[in-house]
């Protein structure tokens, strides 16, 4: 395990991974922490600002494109958990601000951003030709 490939990554590739693991680390502690407390709504606020700086960040982590190639040639399939990321958080406040019978709903966005953009994206980050498999695994 060498963290080199990371600290040697540009900078939105450095936030990126930073602020997904403080959001793993923060999201555990809300999924299985107490609800309703204070701690529980700053923890949330915080999370949720981590994870618009995890889907904003992803969209400038591209694959270099020839001239001539449609737009979205330098995204991958796993930018599909960019947009899921946004639409759900933006639900999720929705939920929150919109108050009411409805309000305990904003776990169940914020639960699938947890699941689908932390833990199967961040899995995916994982495989070989990536980042943080070199940091895990080396090359």
């Amino acid at each position: 395990m060498s963290f080199e490939p990371l600290l040697t990554a540009p900078p939105v590739i450095q936030t990126h991974a930073y602020a997904a693991g403080a959001a793993f680390i923060l999201g555990l502690v809300q999924l299985f922490g107490p609800k309703g407390t204070r701690f529980h709504i700053a923890a949330g606020t915080l999370w949720v600002i981590l994870m618009a700086v995890i889907a904003g960040t992803s969209i400038f982590i591209t694959h270099p494109v020839k001239p001539g190639d449609p737009f979205w040639a330098r995204y991958s399939p796993i930018h599909l958990f960019t947009v899921a990321t946004i639409l759900s958080l933006a639900l999720g406040l929705w939920l929150i601000a919109r108050g009411g019978p409805g309000f305990k709903m904003h776990a169940r966005p914020f639960t699938g951003v947890f699941l689908g953009g932390l833990v199967v994206a961040g899995a995916l980050a994982f495989l070989p030709g990536r980042i943080m498999h070199q940091v895990a695994f080396g090359n």
